[in-house]
Parts: C-alpha cells; sequence; structure tokens
C-alpha cells in the first residue's frame, strides 16, 4: 500500500512539474506579446490542445451514444466561444477522414478570426482542418434534379426549384444584387426564418466567402409560370466568376 502511494505522489508530481514547464513554455514565448494577443494565443492554444485530446469522439459519430457525443460538443463549442463567441464549427465524418469546418456564419469581420484560429491548427492524423464554408463542387444532382430538399425550422427548399436574376444596382454598378425566385415563397413568405433559410442555401453553393464578398443584397420572390432570363441558383458561382473576370 505504501508503495503505491508512493508512486501515484510521484506520478502527481510528475503532472504538477510537466503542467508548470508547459506554463512556462506557452509564457516564454508569449512574453513580448501584448495582453490581449497574449490571452488569444492562450484560448487557441487551449481550442486545438481540447480538440487534439478527444478528436477520436468525432471519428464515432454514429458509434457512441447521443448524450456523450453531445457533451463532447458541448465542450469543444465551450473552447471555441472562449477564443469568439461568434464563430461556430461543422463536423463531417466521411469514409476515409474527417473533416473540422471554423466558420464565422458569413461575417466579413471576422474572417481574420477564422484564419488566425486555422493558421495555429495541429496536424492531426484522419483530419482535415478548414477555414469556412467551401463551395459545393458536386452540381449533378441540381442539374439532375435528384437532389433532397434542405429542412431549415420547417422551410423545405430545393436548390434544383431555385431560380435567380441579376438586379441592377443604380447606387453601385460594381456591386452584384440578386433577386431569387422561389416555388413555394407565398407560402413560406410569412416565416421569419425564411431569409435565414435562403441564405443557408446560397452559402452552400457558392462558399462562406462569396457570399460575404460577391453578393451586395439579394431579394426573394415568387417563381412564375412565364418568367424569363431566369437562371437556376446552382449556376450562381460560375456566374459570379464571369461577372470578376470582367472588373479585371
Amino acid at each position: 500500500m505504501l508503495s503505491s502511494w508512493a508512486q501515484s505522489k510521484d506520478l502527481a508530481l510528475f503532472a504538477v512539474k510537466k503542467n508548470w514547464l508547459e506554463r512556462q513554455r506557452i509564457g516564454e514565448a508569449n512574453l513580448k506579446l501584448p495582453p490581449k494577443t497574449w490571452n488569444k494565443m492562450y484560448t487557441i492554444n487551449n481550442f486545438w490542445q481540447h480538440f487534439h485530446q478527444n478528436n477520436f469522439a468525432f471519428l464515432l459519430l454514429n458509434e457512441i451514444p447521443k448524450n456523450d457525443l453531445k457533451n463532447h460538443f458541448d465542450k469543444l463549442i465551450h473552447h471555441l466561444h472562449q477564443y469568439n463567441k461568434n464563430l461556430d464549427l461543422i463536423i463531417k465524418n466521411k469514409k476515409d477522414i474527417a473533416e473540422l469546418i471554423i466558420t464565422a456564419n458569413g461575417n466579413p469581420y471576422l474572417f481574420k478570426e477564422v484564419e488566425l484560429l486555422i493558421h495555429h491548427a495541429p496536424k492531426i492524423n484522419r483530419w482535415q482542418i478548414t477555414a469556412f464554408l467551401q463551395p459545393e463542387t458536386n452540381l449533378i444532382q441540381y442539374q439532375q434534379k435528384t437532389d433532397k430538399p434542405l429542412d431549415y425550422y420547417g422551410i423545405s427548399l430545393k436548390i434544383s426549384e431555385m431560380y435567380f436574376q441579376p438586379i441592377n444596382n443604380t447606387n453601385g454598378p460594381n456591386n452584384l444584387g440578386i433577386k431569387i425566385y422561389l416555388k413555394n415563397y407565398i407560402f413560406h413568405k410569412n416565416n421569419l426564418r425564411l431569409r435565414e433559410a435562403v441564405y443557408v442555401h446560397i452559402e452552400h453553393l457558392i462558399g462562406e466567402k462569396a457570399f460575404a464578398n460577391d453578393l451586395a443584397f439579394i431579394e426573394i420572390g415568387q417563381l412564375g409560370c412565364i418568367q424569363k432570363n431566369l437562371i437556376e441558383l446552382y449556376n450562381l458561382k460560375i456566374y459570379i466568376a464571369n461577372i470578376n473576370s470582367l472588373k479585371l
């Protein structure tokens, strides 16, 4: 019993010493940084350290109990919000590799915060770490109209059934505005979440940075039977690329 106690005590002392040395290492590395910057670096290190130690849980999304998974998510979100409370994260578990996406929810004022966090991300086996929601690259499902409706707070929309039309902006000719046409706009027009739902779909298609930087304003309306010169929404990314090339 005495030997076991002594061994436990030695381990405890080793853990305390290791923790003290780690604090010293971080402190020395950030000694010349302003207090706010040091605090930011501290929360960045904490977030990545926590994710590195617990990433295995997110590789087993379909295998661990939902309550345990929720606890892991809540703790990870807590560490992220210690760094910046306005950022969010998305985890995608693919066949051979999982992806952690840090998003600013389309807020351009937070883009540098996302980039700083990602800059300090460690390399973790089986993980891809991504800044911002990236544009959709597989458009075949929309072209063939085989896509499934995306549900957002009870608002069900299919991208293959959504269209847009460019709008002339007299106040800023170089700022692109678009009007989105929905098949079921009349049904959802009084839903306060409708605009959010449309934004989520556009962001999914063209990516978070393009959504924030390339679109000045968005209007929404009902898709009619005889409307002409409408463009499929899934072609918005290509349309924006063409417009931007003309500005060069």
